[in-house]
């Protein structure tokens, strides 16, 4: 079957909720890991982001792989920390949750708007998408660098770095239907997002800022 840059992720996407309607920790950081590649086609405009995403899954699945059983459902890893007070501290896999799904909003709101704006340049793209899920978190020093050399969002640093969007879409499409996939990634992948937002804000988790 031919298949795009999205495959592997839309193929996991399908096992990360239990029969519960839980959401799984493998199944959920496997899905964030399979759209490190899809980032990769960005080029050095998306380099942080790749690594700000690969960080925050690594500190989750560190605490996964402590108790596999224990920590089965992704909000396992919150509780215990709620439970010993440590869920604020900047270190937490609290902090890592919240920040790998903004992250993650951010990815989807690019994609949404890649193909429901064909019109958009790249740079347009990704300017509404930070605008839309990130901007609010940053205060105005963090927003400046984000803006800058973090995620890369500024017209000036898209333009230079990120692939032009014809050939872009071309190169993470391969032989399949891209916007079939993207549409397809963005439908499974928001309601996970919205849970997670949902989750930490019973906690008052959700509000936390960049430091």
């Amino acid at each position: 079957m031919e298949a795009t840059v999205f495959a592997p992720a839309l193929e996991e996407l399908q096992h990360v909720k239990s029969s519960q309607g839980e959401i799984l920790t493998k199944h959920f950081l496997d899905a964030c890991r399979h759209i490190l590649p899809v980032i990769d086609k960005f080029g050095a405009a998306m380099a942080l982001v790749k690594s700000d995403i690969g960080g925050n899954i690594t500190r989750l699945e560190t605490l996964y792989s402590s108790n596999p059983t224990r920590f089965n459902c992704l909000y396992s890893l919150v509780q215990v920390e709620i439970e010993s007070k440590t869920a604020k501290s900047s270190s937490s896999c609290t902090n890592g949750l919240l920040w790998l799904t903004r992250a993650m909003d951010f990815i989807v709101a690019l994609f949404q708007n890649l193909i429901e704006h064909d019109d958009w340049s790249m740079s347009q793209a990704c300017t509404e998408a930070y605008n839309k899920t990130l901007k609010k978190w940053h205060g105005w020093l963090a927003s400046s660098s984000f803006t800058v050399m973090f995620y890369s969002y500024s017209a000036l640093v898209v333009m230079k770095l990120a692939p032009d969007r014809k050939k872009f879409m071309e190169v993470i499409g391969g032989t399949g239907d891209i916007n079939a996939d993207i549409e397809k990634f963005c439908t499974s992948f928001s309601p996970l997002l919205a849970q997670n937002h949902k989750f930490l804000s019973r906690f008052g988790l959700d509000e936390m800022k960049a430091s």
